[in-house]
């Protein structure tokens, strides 16, 4: 008998259980089918490459909702002030540049939504848990400026005449008094989130040292009169808060959109056993070299 048939003999032989856990034990896992795998340093390099450019991305995120969001309120603010008539009469006769400042907002919540998810990327492994806090206020801030961005197109149509509110000029200023008090509400909870999400996002900035100190302390200082600010407008939205409890704030998105995108950024990790990846991926690398060589 030939050891082939001898084999196929003897496995034959074997009660259906015994094969079955044979060939179980003899199958590879897929874990083991992985770490057999081979790693080159082209993934690698690749692999850091995109990690390095991933803080890049970020900055610009920062700048492009900057931007946004500042020339947005620079267009509307004279526009949206006054009493409910003069809004109407405001918009009526700035109409084009109303729309422009709409679409501006917009933008900057789509802004806030793509820096949002960067800055999981970047800081998520810095406290899992508080990521995703800021994750879903930040999110919940960019959903609450598009509320305030509807409110406002209800205001254009309103201006001019699409909306039937009756031949009273009382009633169209009934609506858009609402339609204004929404807006602005919306525009405070929009604000909150983003303080409280703030604090979390600048804290693990500070934890993680991926831009230097006193930019991230900063932001992080920046952001309590801010906060004061807004639960103020909460208690009473008729406060005229001016520009002074902002001020500091407002240019410190700007400086870290830069930096980012100039300097890139380096992030420390938490967890110890990530310094020693490399060594383990040289070392594979190594003995499938000296495997190819035999």
């Amino acid at each position: 008998m030939s050891a082939n048939g001898g084999i196929g003999y003897w496995s034959s032989a074997m009660p259906p259980t015994v094969r079955d856990a044979t060939r179980v034990a003899a199958a590879p896992t897929t874990a083991e089918t992985r770490e057999r795998a081979p790693r080159f340093s082209g993934d690698e390099d690749m692999s850091t490459e995109s990690d390095a450019r991933i803080p890049r991305y970020l900055g610009a995120a920062f700048i492009f909702q900057f931007a946004t969001s500042l020339t947005a309120g620079l267009l509307s603010g004279s526009i949206l002030a006054g009493s409910p008539s003069e809004v109407l009469t405001n918009i009526s006769g700035a109409a084009a540049r109303m729309q422009i400042s709409l679409l501006l907002f917009l933008l900057t919540s789509v802004g806030i939504i793509v820096m949002t998810s960067l800055l999981y990327v970047v800081l998520g492994d810095q406290n899992r848990p508080v990521a995703r806090v800021a994750l879903g206020l930040w999110m919940a801030e960019a959903v609450m400026l598009a509320v305030k961005t509807l409110g406002l197109y209800g205001l254009v149509d309103l201006s001019s005449g699409r909306i039937n509110a009756g031949t009273s000029d009382a009633s169209r200023e009934t609506i858009a008094s609402l339609t204004l008090d929404f807006s602005d509400h919306a525009g405070t909870i929009d604000m909150l989130f983003f303080c409280f999400g703030a604090l979390l996002w600048y804290s693990l900035l500070l934890r993680s040292r991926s831009v230097p100190r006193p930019i991230s302390a900063w932001g992080l200082v920046a952001v309590f009169p801010v906060l004061a600010a807004t639960v103020l407008l909460l208690w009473d939205n008729s406060r005229d808060l001016g520009f002074a409890l902002y001020a500091l704030y407002i240019p410190f998105e700007l400086v870290l959109g830069l930096w980012l995108l100039i300097k890139g950024a380096s992030v420390s990790s938490p967890h110890p056993d990530s310094a020693a990846a490399p060594n383990i991926f040289h070392g594979e690398q190594q003995e499938v070299r000296q495997e190819k060589q035999h």
